[in-house]
């Protein structure tokens, strides 16, 4: 992706895909479209799969039994969108603007720059770009500092360029996603302890996994959801996502843990599918 081999994409594992389940796909697809800036990759009876410069990031299917999920349900908190650089996202946030796409929030994170919306059946997005790793702070336990403040959103815009934006750049990939779960104690053992990914930093109700020491390829929190009913099935919003493996030693240990604990899995060729604690499909492969 990058010279370097700091980007989240380049660590021994990391996000490769997301799926979501939606009930109107023509509306949904068009805001990805349109608002986000991926394009149609493929279509099949039941859906579409939408990327950038030919590489699938998002899959929207739709079944007959789909049935909006609760707020409070575990699955989605939001998929983020990693762009290459401050530029693009000063390009996109300029195209948002230029188009009424309503934001619920913008954060300065130190690690990164991130602005936050919602899809129209209210599946949560982040588009976000990284500060080069020489910003970053790590502490004496191996995490990174990561906080919350205010992002200047008039400066992003006075200095992007306003030069007709026609969608993402190339290199746009999943950076990260971040998940509601019922249970941080539970989610700590399976990210770390089961699929073998470290804890870069946690904050009140959450806490933040990666690879490679990126600050997260995956968070979960309870801030919605703590102590709810795992994911019914036709439920909508994340069907599954899909974690990729660059180290595949890493793979083999994860899947070997899963064996040990008798959860169930499947494999089709490369990947290993399962159900995690709360009813979210997970996709492993090399």
């Amino acid at each position: 992706m990058t010279a370097t081999t700091d980007h989240a994409v380049d660590m021994p594992a990391f996000v490769d895909h997301s799926h979501l389940n939606v009930i109107d796909l023509p509306m949904v697809s068009s805001f990805y479209q349109k608002a986000m800036g991926l394009s149609v990759l493929d279509t099949s009876a039941s859906g579409e799969t939408l990327g950038v410069g030919g590489r699938p990031l998002l899959t929207l299917t739709t079944g007959g039994n789909a049935a909006r999920a609760p707020r409070t349900a575990p699955g989605l908190f939001h998929t983020a969108f990693l762009v290459p650089n401050r530029k693009e996202l000063g390009r996109w946030l300029a195209h948002a603007a230029h188009n009424n796409v309503p934001l619920t929030g913008a954060s300065d994170h130190l690690v990164s720059e991130a602005i936050y919306l919602d899809d129209p059946e209210g599946n949560g997005i982040e588009i976000y770009r990284d500060r080069d790793r020489s910003e970053w702070t790590y502490v004496p336990d191996g995490g990174v500092k990561m906080a919350t403040n205010r992002l200047d959103l008039q400066a992003l815009y006075d200095e992007a360029p306003k030069d007709g934006w026609t969608g993402q750049e190339n290199g746009t990939v999943i950076g990260h996603i971040h998940l509601q779960v019922s249970d941080i104690p539970e989610a700590d053992a399976f990210f770390r302890d089961v699929l073998g990914l470290d804890i870069m930093a946690t904050y009140p109700g959450a806490s933040f996994f990666s690879t490679g020491k990126y600050h997260h390829h995956v968070a979960a929190n309870v801030w919605n959801s703590r102590g709810r009913p795992k994911r019914q099935d036709g439920m909508t919003g994340l069907s599954d996502y899909t974690l990729r493996f660059n180290d595949k030693a890493k793979l083999d240990a994860a899947v070997a843990k899963l064996d040990e604990l008798a959860i169930p899995t499947t494999r089709s060729g490369d990947t290993i599918s399962l159900v995690d604690p709360w009813g979210i499909g997970l996709k492993l492969s090399a």
